[in-house]
């Protein structure tokens, strides 16, 4: 028969003692949540603390209050102010998508608000912003060349909003937003047209300048895209095309770079028309 001194009888003992201590603390955590700090705050008095975090521009700590008080009180007296103004506070806090989101969600619930416009506007504003400092934030670059998709969802947002709301007090701004953000996209497509064209996809770079005739027919980009079209259709052999397009360019633009004395000059095909 094995016999356990009373030292080791001990630290038997204690081990198992730790062990059960262990457990409790592991169960005890795992069935036990962080405090609710507003869970006894009333509705009024977390909006004027959400409000007075927005009045000081305590924006991070506004979203936390605001998104207790959206989360506590979803259909109380403040519901769809907190929602709108959720919306700001991630807007000024520079969280772009989560801006988007929020309004996104607060024109879903609320189409007919008298704010809905104003949703609009933060949501295209919000797309805005992630284009420009994705892209113009670093220096010596041409932001045409590079992914717009943030900037194609400002556009977007911007037009949808002047189409419902073409009274708004937004609209103007987002009209002059559109402008830029026209001009932005269609360099964008031409960039990609001049790619196909380098590398010999001309019915890719017809199609890319077709695209921005089509979708952009205000923008200044159309003659360059005009002249992507005649260089496309001369690459493919389509002579007919060509000179019906380039009639087109002339009539136009009689003073394009790619014109001299009349006559197109391509700038990758190495031959004239």
């Amino acid at each position: 028969m094995r016999v356990f001194s009373a030292a080791n009888r001990f630290g038997i003992l204690a081990l198992s003692l730790a062990l059960l201590a262990g457990c409790a603390s592991n169960s005890t955590s795992d069935d036990e949540q962080e405090p609710d700090e507003f869970a006894n705050v009333a509705e009024r008095e977390l909006y004027e603390l959400a409000r007075t975090a927005l009045d000081t521009n305590r924006y991070p700590l506004a979203i936390e209050r605001l998104e207790a008080l959206d989360t506590r009180y979803p259909f109380g007296q403040h519901a769809e102010q907190a929602q709108i103004e959720l919306v700001y506070a991630y807007y000024e806090n520079r969280n772009w998508e989560e801006a988007r989101a929020a309004a996104s969600r607060f024109i879903r619930l609320h189409p007919d608000h008298p704010q809905a416009d104003y949703a609009y506007y933060l949501r295209g504003l919000s797309a805005w912003q992630a284009g420009r400092f994705s892209l113009e934030r670093l220096r010596m670059i041409d932001i045409s060349k590079r992914d717009l998709g943030a900037s194609r969802d400002a556009y977007n947002d911007f037009r949808e909003l002047i189409q419902r709301y073409p009274q708004s007090q937004y609209a103007p701004d987002a009209q002059q937003r559109i402008v830029y953000l026209r001009e932005l996209l269609a360099r964008q497509e031409l960039h990609v047209a001049d790619y196909y064209l380098r590398r010999g996809a001309y019915l890719a770079a017809v199609e890319r300048g077709r695209w921005v005739i089509e979708h952009y027919p205000e923008s200044n980009a159309t003659r360059d895209a005009l002249a992507t079209m005649v260089e496309g259709y001369q690459g493919l052999g389509m002579r007919d095309r060509a000179q019906e397009v380039l009639a087109v360019l002339r009539e136009n633009d009689p003073n394009h770079e790619q014109l001299q004395n009349g006559r197109f000059v391509p700038k990758h095909l190495g031959r004239d028309s």
